[in-house]
């Protein structure tokens, strides 16, 4: 794309002959490897595929529904329909003669009617020409009533009376009705073919005609006097008549009216001349209102007023003109005629077509290729072709970019937009802006909405959203004064005793959970008025919010490694037993023995053997180094005061703890040995009993515990027995 002027407001070349060169066809076969090459064929953006004609395009018009361009051309002769939303050429059609101007008679291109320039009147469907009709002169332009149903063709020439005459065209009765006479100033006698019905070379002629379709329905002609002549289309009549302004010399050459638009009120006609003056008139008074200098001394072949399609969205915008003659088209603003922007191609333009509600501009010109120009201030991209939003506002983001907006403008592409997708659109009631207004900026899969616009529909759409949004932040601030919701687990962001800062962190929301439920159950909000009211202690003597890990004093002990609390030194644990300290840290250590008044306190435990626990350390010595896990060792079990309950199993002996040294006891144990019965037919089913035993040792009168005969107890005697006390 290419920027077309350096105004404030730009106008961006979307497909043209400034845009990319026509290439001849032989020329283009054998240059097409070396395309890739050519920037400006590069940089190209095909709008519409074939939106060209061979020679040149002679008219324009985009149907009512948005969807359908048509255009007419040559040589040879056609017609080129495109449909939009598929940016493709639909069909083309070859005609007899030179198209001058046409009409879509319905919402999209079913119905279509040209006027040729053999004087022949053609009615188009997508099959083909349905109807064709010969004039009695040359036509100059069509207009069409759709409350009766007529065409009106103003032609060039007089009648036997002198007048110039509009020709009237009922299409629902088929036939042509009584003509409108309208004085064009009679027929040039001077001229050759002076007195001949179709004229000389200055005849008279009813050069354009208007219909007021929006409001009072008038008709309005424009003829080759500079006069415009009103006619009502019930009545058949005449109903006034608007004289030119008075001439600024008496040898300045006469004026003849080229355009005319009816504005949506009715109150309002603009007139272009030949001269490339634009003239706008109140329909209430005979003096123009505002006189516009085209500039360039060419007839004014286009005049139109840019107008949305809904009355609301009129309101809010400011009122355009679009002006054209073959050298340049104009915005400019109907109040003061003040200029608004500009775009001047490099060929002649023939007829300039307005996309409703969006800032394109189609033209039908001298040059091979038609041109589009998008400009985005005067509305969003169509539909069809939403995606040019994005490529201008990516234009105009690059400060680099020479073609973009100024750097005032590029900061402020989303300034006060809110993003809403199609669903959301939907139900707000915004569905229908789409493509149609340029407070919606497409982007993505959804929209860049104006803040206002948004607030606006919210509000319309559900009148209690400030009550639900008060009530909302309300709720927010009660719950944060309050601290009545569950909160998640801090984390501490500190370098080392990590775990010291979480406990502190859980100290201190203990003491605030507390709080807060005091606060609650001495009354909620007027307790906490009552204590926001408290006179509040010196600075001096306040204590920091978050305890120790927010006094400065102690901010080393959270941050310098030498502060690092050992959890495996001897001094941690003894201030802290019940702490289990981190298996990464724990480093590997060698269990204490036994002492020997443990292990005589032990020995007095009924049923413990001396020769069981000697083994026993003789297989924790044979074991390998375990590393300490944190839970309680063998040792510090055994070194309890009181002793727990022993269990006993039925199906189990004592003596297996133990390691027989020699080959005769392991066999005397091994006959010894009895097989554990089944009960219940179920194998592995075991009986345990639990017999508990207090710390006092048995009376003697209970029976005598039967004495072990093995070899081991012969081989060694007790420590604490005596010949004496056995006899």
């Amino acid at each position: 794309m290419k920027l077309s002027n350096q105004s404030e407001v730009p106008v961006y070349t979307i497909s043209g002959s400034n845009t990319a060169r026509p290439l001849p066809e032989w020329l283009a076969r054998r240059r097409k490897r070396s395309l890739k090459n050519d920037p400006e064929y590069a940089n190209r953006v095909e709008l519409l595929q074939d939106f060209e004609f061979e020679e040149a395009s002679q008219c324009i018009r985009v149907s009512e529904d948005g969807e359908w361009v048509m255009s007419t051309g040559t040589y040879k002769p056609q017609i080129h329909t495109h449909h939009l939303p598929q940016l493709s050429l639909s069909w083309a059609r070859h005609t007899d003669a030179l198209n001058t101007t046409f009409l879509l008679l319905s919402s999209d291109y079913s119905k279509s009617l040209h006027l040729q320039s053999d004087r022949s009147l053609q009615f188009q469907t997508p099959s083909g020409c349905h109807y064709k009709t010969r004039l009695p002169r040359y036509g100059r332009d069509l207009v069409f009533d759709r409350h009766s149903t007529e065409t009106m063709i103003p032609s060039v020439g007089v009648n036997q009376d002198g007048m110039g005459e509009v020709f009237r065209l009922n299409l629902e009765m088929g036939r042509y009705m009584r003509s409108f006479e309208v004085d064009v100033g009679g027929d040039d006698f001077t001229s050759a073919g002076g007195g001949a019905l179709q004229g000389g070379i200055n005849t008279g002629a009813v050069n354009t005609g208007a219909i007021a379709e929006e409001s009072h329905n008038l008709l309005a002609f424009g003829t080759s006097l500079g006069t415009v002549e009103l006619w009502d289309p019930r009545a058949k009549g005449r109903a006034a008549v608007l004289l030119p302004p008075t001439q600024s010399a008496p040898d300045e050459a006469r004026s003849e009216i080229t355009a005319l638009e009816f504005h949506r009120s009715g109150l309002t006609l603009g007139t272009g001349s030949s001269n490339g003056l634009i003239h706008l008139y109140d329909l209430r008074s005979p003096l123009p209102l505002l006189k516009k200098d085209q500039g360039y001394g060419f007839p004014i072949h286009t005049l139109k007023f840019l107008q949305s399609s809904s009355h609301t969205r009129e309101q809010t915008l400011e009122p355009k003109i679009m002006s054209a003659d073959k050298k340049i088209i104009k915005i400019w603003d109907p109040r003061d005629g003040s200029p608004w922007t500009s775009v001047e191609p490099a060929v002649d333009l023939n007829s300039v077509a307005w996309c409703k509600d969006s800032g394109m501009i189609l033209t039908a010109n001298e040059g091979r290729q038609q041109h589009a120009f998008f400009i985005p201030q005067l509305g969003p991209a169509p539909k069809w072709c939403s995606f040019l939003d994005n490529l201008v506002e990516e234009m105009a983001e690059d400060p680099d970019d020479p073609n973009a907006f100024t750097s005032s403008q590029a900061g402020t592409v989303y300034d006060n937009f809110k993003f809403l997708t199609v669903p959301q659109l939907r139900s707000l009631n915004l569905e229908h802006l789409i493509g149609k207004t340029n407070l919606l900026r497409p982007y993505m899969h959804g929209y860049f909405v104006a803040q206002r616009l948004y607030e606006e529909a919210r509000l319309i759409t559900n009148p209690y959203v400030w009550e639900e949004e008060r009530a909302k932040r309300v709720k927010e601030k009660i719950d944060k004064e309050r601290e009545s919701r569950i909160r998640g687990k801090k984390k501490a962001a500190v370098k080392v005793n990590k775990k010291l800062a979480e406990k502190l962190m859980a100290v201190e929301e203990k003491r605030e959970r507390r709080q807060a439920q005091r606060i609650l159950r001495q009354g909620g909000d007027e307790a906490d008025k009552e204590m926001e009211d408290a006179p509040t202690p010196a600075p001096e003597a306040e204590k920091p919010s978050n305890g120790l890990l927010g006094d400065s004093r102690f901010a080393q002990l959270f941050e310098d490694a030498d502060f690092a609390i050992d959890e495996t030194s001897h001094e941690f644990k003894h201030l802290n037993p019940s702490t289990v300290p981190d298996p990464s840290t724990a480093t590997t250590r060698k269990e204490r023995g036994l002492t020997a008044v443990e292990q005589e306190a032990i020995d007095e435990v009924h049923g413990s053997s001396s020769d069981s626990d000697s083994e026993s350390e003789s297989e924790q010595e044979r074991k390998p180094k375990a590393v300490s896990s944190g839970k309680i060792s063998t040792a510090s079990y055994k070194r309890t005061s009181r002793p727990q309950p022993r269990m006993q199993v039925s199906s189990s002996s004592s003596v297996h703890s133990t390691r027989d040294r020699s080959f005769g006891s392991r066999a005397q144990n091994m006959k010894s040995k009895q097989k554990p019965s089944r009960r219940g037919g179920v194998v592995g089913e075991r009986e345990v009993t639990f017999a508990p035993r207090g710390k006092s040792k048995q009376s003697n009168a209970g029976p005598e515990p039967p004495r072990n005969s093995s070899f081991r107890s012969k081989e060694r005697r007790s420590a604490s027995g005596n010949t004496f006390r056995k006899m």
